[in-house]
C-alpha cells in the first residue's frame, strides 16, 4: 500500500541513527531494504547485482559499500551540496538523524539526506565524476538515483524530491523529482517480493556473472561426487551455444584489445607515461617476488616437501561432442 500524496514521516516509524558508527549504521540498514537497494533489486545498478544483495541481506557476507573512497568523499561533501542547494533555490533544509520505515512494510527503510522545510519534499545530495556529466544534462537523472528518490517518497509519503549533485568538483546541478505513484507501487512490489521470497524465504535470486555468485557455487558445491553424471535439460542446448559464441567473440575482443595496447606501447617506447587531453596511459616497471619452485625443489628438496600443500578444486570445462 502506498498513500498517494500523503505525508506520514513520523518518529514512531523511525529509529535514531545520531550516535551510530558507520559500521553500526550499515548493520542496521542491512536488516531491511534501503533506497540504494531499490535500483539493485530492479536490475538498474551497474555496480551490484540482486544476488550479491541477497548474500548480504541473509548474512552470508558482510554488507559492503560499493566504493569506500567515493562513499567517504560523498559523505564529506554532503553538507556542501546541501548548503549550495539552499543558496541556489532559497529553500531551507534540515538533517533528520533517523532511519524511517514504511508504515505498512517495516523492512522497507529510508535514510534521508535532508528534509525540505515548508513543503512536503526531501533532498538527496550526490557527488559524481566529471566523466558522468552527460548523465545529468538537460532533464536527465540516472535511473538508479531516480528510483532511490521514489523509494524515499514511498516510505515517507512526501509529495516530491530534489536531487542536488556536484559533478567533478566544479559543476553543480539540481533537479526536481515529482512523485510517481505508479513507479512507487512497482518499486514497493519488487522490494516486498525480494524480501519475502529471497530473504525470508531463503530462495536465492537468479544466479548471475558476479564473482559473488561464483564464490557461492564454489563453496556450496566444493567437491564433485566421483563418477556422478546428470542429464542437463534440453533448454540448456541454447545456453551452451551462447557460451561457444561468447568464447569466440571474447577471442576477437582480446585480439582487438592487444592490437590497441601494442600500438600504444610502440608510441610510448621507453616512456612511463603518455598523456592526451582525455586519458593517461602508463607502462611502468613492476617488480614482483615469486618463489622459483623448480630451484627450490632441486636445491632444497626436504624444505620443498615441507612447504608444499595439496589443494583440491573443481575445474570447469565445456567441449562439443561429435
Amino acid at each position: 500500500m502506498t498513500v498517494k500524496g500523503g505525508d506520514y514521516l513520523a518518529i514512531s516509524n523511525a529509529i535514531s541513527i545520531k550516535d551510530m558508527t558507520r559500521f553500526e549504521w550499515l548493520q542496521e540498514r542491512n536488516k531491511g531494504i534501503g533506497g540504494s537497494d531499490a535500483s539493485i533489486i530492479l536490475g538498474l545498478n551497474k555496480y551490484k547485482t540482486a544476488f550479491e544483495l541477497w548474500l548480504e541481506k541473509t548474512g552470508q557476507v558482510e554488507p559492503s559499500e560499493l566504493d569506500n573512497e567515493a562513499i567517504y568523499w560523498g559523505n564529506q561533501m554532503e553538507n556542501v551540496v546541501a548548503k549550495e542547494f539552499e543558496k541556489r533555490t532559497e529553500k531551507r533544509v534540515r538533517r533528520r538523524n533517523f532511519m524511517f520505515s514504511h508504515p505498512d512494510y517495516p523492512f522497507i527503510k529510508a535514510n534521508l539526506d535532508r528534509e525540505v522545510l515548508r513543503e512536503s519534499a526531501i533532498l538527496e545530495c550526490k557527488t559524481a565524476s566529471a566523466y558522468l556529466k552527460g548523465e545529468w544534462e538537460g532533464d536527465e537523472i540516472p535511473a538508479s538515483y531516480l528510483v532511490q528518490v521514489q523509494h524515499y517518497l514511498g516510505v515517507t509519503g512526501k509529495e516530491k524530491g530534489y536531487i542536488a549533485v556536484l559533478i567533478g568538483g566544479n559543476y553543480f546541478v539540481w533537479k526536481e523529482v515529482e512523485r510517481d505513484d505508479e513507479l512507487i507501487q512497482m518499486i514497493i512490489k519488487a522490494e516486498v517480493d525480494f524480501w519475502n521470497t529471497h530473504v525470508i524465504g531463503g530462495i536465492p535470486p537468479q544466479l548471475d556473472g558476479s564473482s559473488a555468485a561464483e564464490q557461492y557455487l564454489k563453496e556450496k558445491y566444493s567437491n564433485a561426487e566421483e563418477g556422478k553424471e546428470v542429464v542437463l535439460p534440453s533448454s540448456y542446448k541454447d545456453l551452451l551455444q551462447q557460451y561457444e559464441q561468447i568464447k569466440s567473440d571474447e577471442k576477437l575482443i582480446q585480439t582487438a584489445k592487444k592490437d590497441i595496447e601494442n600500438k600504444l606501447k610502440a608510441e610510448l617506447k621507453d616512456a612511463e607515461v603518455g598523456i592526451i587531453d582525455t586519458h593517461m596511459v602508463t607502462w611502468k616497471n613492476v617488480v614482483s617476488n615469486r618463489v622459483d619452485t623448480k630451484t627450490l625443489k632441486e636445491k632444497f628438496p626436504h624444505t620443498y616437501k615441507e612447504v608444499i600443500k595439496p589443494s583440491t578444486s573443481r575445474r570447469f570445462s565445456i567441449k562439443e561432442l561429435n
